[in-house]
């Protein structure tokens, strides 16, 4: 029996569990716990901690991936935009510890399916793997807070300057060191 029999013969949430999962994080305790909750999911998991071997992983051409947005080695949207050109079809999730508005929609524009804040919960990441083309999520319960709202804001213009500390406080026109301070404290909920 071939595989694209026994894809074609499971459930759309079970076929995309036999397909391997690229897994690229630097955080090797965290993807350790990761790699193994996706196996008892029963994906076909291949954990990495760099791009570099990442790419030495690629040519596998997994049907999925689970993505940090910032390794020792560069950005993890490089990576999205190389594995969407070798595979299409690929359900690619981005992880990051530093969630912002403008790096979420570059991950989107790049190809994931979907952005999630670290800790990420399995069960939000195995939903993104296994939903099905044009599914949307749930909006969220409760709308942002003022205080994270001005903290998208920020983050955005902070990436729009290329990451410059200096000329995104001229663009805000805030005390550089305001700035820095902010930038330093994690998002507000």
């Amino acid at each position: 029996m071939t595989m694209e029999t026994v894809l074609a013969d499971t459930p759309p949430a079970e076929a995309a569990a036999l397909m391997p999962l690229l897994l690229v994080d630097d955080d090797a305790p965290f993807r350790q716990r990761l790699q193994l909750t996706l196996e008892r999911r029963g994906f076909a998991v291949t954990g990495v901690g760099s791009i570099a071997e990442a790419r030495l992983h690629a040519a596998l051409k997994p049907g999925h991936a689970v993505v940090d947005m910032r390794l020792e080695d560069g950005n993890g949207l490089d990576l999205v935009s190389e594995l969407r050109a070798l595979r299409p079809d690929i359900k690619i999730v981005v992880l990051t510890g530093y969630g912002n508005l403008a790096t979420a929609v570059a991950a989107v524009k790049a190809g994931a399916v979907d952005y999630l804040a670290k800790p990420a919960d399995p069960e939000d990441i195995v939903a993104a793997l296994t939903a099905l083309p044009g599914a949307r999520p749930e909006a969220p319960a409760e709308p942002m807070s003022a205080d994270r709202v001005r903290w998208e804001h920020i983050q955005r213009v902070y990436e729009l300057c290329s990451r410059n500390v200096s000329e995104t406080a001229r663009r805000l026109k805030m005390h550089r060191r305001t700035l820095q301070r902010i930038l330093a404290k994690r998002s507000p909920r």
